[in-house]
């Protein structure tokens, strides 16, 4: 969600063929794309671990070895491609921010000085304090839910104002409601987690 706008800003634009076209039949193929491969995982991981399963389901894993290790690779290989366009928005703030203000020269050492300081200390907090599952849950309540679950639906209703009691208002005030649920019980959740986990959890251990 922090990218779709500068991807959609590389795409030409013009008012007989408008970015928005392709835009959308990307944003459907990625969506279609992104449920084929989490949905399995979630569904065949409950089936067989239920709620015991780890956060990283790669631990919860013992055999085959083989798999193990080709899905760990996969991780490799997708974090390598997601954290850089994730990250972009935080490298041009950053070195925006260098140049402009301190008075850094632009250039390819600003870059790979930045890009690496950035990420080596995002490296060491996330060693540092591993809860994934439950920082996920606390800052996702924050930050995803309403982004992702009710902002647009009350977009769409201010915009395009469908008819009271109409397929379109329901579908939208259902969302609405369910995200804003969401963004309540997700930090609560996540932050239960993060306590129950800081108990036993030794630095670095």
């Amino acid at each position: 969600h922090n990218v779709v706008l500068e991807i959609q800003a590389t795409i030409p634009s013009t008012p007989e063929q408008p970015s928005k076209k392709p835009m959308w039949k990307g944003v459907i193929v990625a969506y279609i794309v992104v449920a084929l491969c989490y949905f399995p995982v979630a569904l065949v991981g409950y089936w067989a671990f239920g709620n015991t399963v780890n956060d990283n389901i790669l631990i919860t894993l013992n055999n085959p070895k083989w798999l193990i290790a080709l899905a760990n690779m996969m991780v490799v290989i997708h974090v390598i491609g997601s954290y850089q366009i994730y990250a972009m928005p935080v490298f041009d703030m950053l070195e925006t921010v260098l140049v402009k203000k301190m008075g850094f020269p632009p250039g390819l050492t600003l870059r790979l000085i930045t890009r690496t300081i950035y990420v080596a200390f995002t490296m060491f907090i996330a060693i540092t304090f591993p809860f994934f599952g439950g920082l996920l849950g606390f800052f996702g309540g924050f930050a995803f839910a309403p982004t992702t679950y009710f902002l647009p639906c009350i977009m769409w209703l201010t915009i395009y104002k469908p008819k009271r009691f109409s397929l379109s208002w329901f579908t939208n005030w259902i969302c609405i409601i369910l995200g804003v649920l969401l963004m309540v019980l997700s930090p609560i959740g996540g932050l239960r987690q993060i306590i129950m986990d800081a108990k036993t959890y030794k630095f670095y251990s």
